[in-house]
């Protein structure tokens, strides 16, 4: 199962952006979580189309299965 943990955040025009991180470590802890974000605004590297990032919105882990078949 590939986990993804997608950080979301709330840019200065008021869009959503969002950095997607494949394989997090695990178990994934809200606390450093939230501090990583706070960090990745305060540090301004990112700008995207919808402008600098502004503030963390919120965070969640995505599970995905995959089930590959062999077409003979």
């Amino acid at each position: 199962m590939a986990k993804t943990l997608e950080l979301q955040f709330l840019t200065d025009i008021g869009k959503i952006a969002r950095i997607s991180i494949e394989n997090p470590k695990e178990p994934v802890e809200e606390a450093v979580v939230k501090q990583s974000m706070e960090a990745i605004v305060a540090s301004g590297v990112f700008y995207t189309v919808n402008g600098s990032l502004a503030s963390a919105q919120g965070a969640r882990i995505i599970e995905r299965n995959v089930t590959d078949y062999e077409l003979v």
